[in-house]
């Protein structure tokens, strides 16, 4: 005779890992395609040029730039593609074929993903040039013009990747529990009987 098998252990622990590894690849996959976004926002991002007027001390050349206006519409535009292919491709490969429990969790993961891929974004973004910057500012002559170093003014805009996944996930999971749901009757017409 066989030892008894306790009916449902086996079935929770594989739908357990399920759930944490969609979550963890979530959190990885957004966390990787913030390193992406950040090389974009990094080099494409218009930057302020500065003068040097003392060793360690430069002001803006053009008081009224755009360039930081820019930088941040920049930030906006490629957080939100970013949101939105993470929303999709997590919906998709993550999502749309998991139980509850990991469809939760990989939902969070996505979102907490997208989070922590927009602070990757910003903080390589932010290095991009750096190291020029400083050099630029503590070695050169008294009126040599060089590129301001790349921040983010808007910090509200780190939100946008989150939101962005989010409303991927809501929209997705708003029509696939829309297309269950039998359609409901014109108001005037009798149901027909089953």
């Amino acid at each position: 005779m066989g030892v008894p098998v306790q009916p449902g252990r086996h079935g929770r622990r594989p739908a357990a890992f399920r759930a944490i590894a969609g979550f963890a690849l979530a959190v990885a996959g957004s966390s990787a395609l913030g390193l992406v976004a950040g090389l974009i926002w990094g080099e494409a991002a218009p930057r302020a040029v500065l003068q040097e007027i003392a060793t360690g001390t430069a002001e803006l050349v053009n008081e009224e730039t755009s360039a930081f206006i820019g930088a941040d519409a920049l930030f906006c535009v490629i957080a939100a593609v970013a949101g939105l292919i993470t929303g999709v491709v997590g919906y998709r490969f993550l999502m749309a074929r998991a139980g509850s429990g990991a469809r939760a969790a990989a939902a969070a993961g996505l979102i907490l993903g997208a989070v922590a891929g927009a602070l990757v974004m910003l903080w390589l973004g932010g290095q991009i040039g750096l190291s020029g910057y400083n050099h630029q500012l503590a070695f050169s002559a008294d009126g040599t013009l060089f590129p301001a170093s790349l921040t983010l003014g808007a910090k509200s805009a780190l939100a946008f990747w989150p939101m962005f996944t989010a409303i991927v996930i809501v929209v997705a999971e708003w029509g696939t529990r829309h297309q269950d749901s039998p359609p409901e009757p014109l108001p005037g017409y009798a149901q027909p009987p089953e």
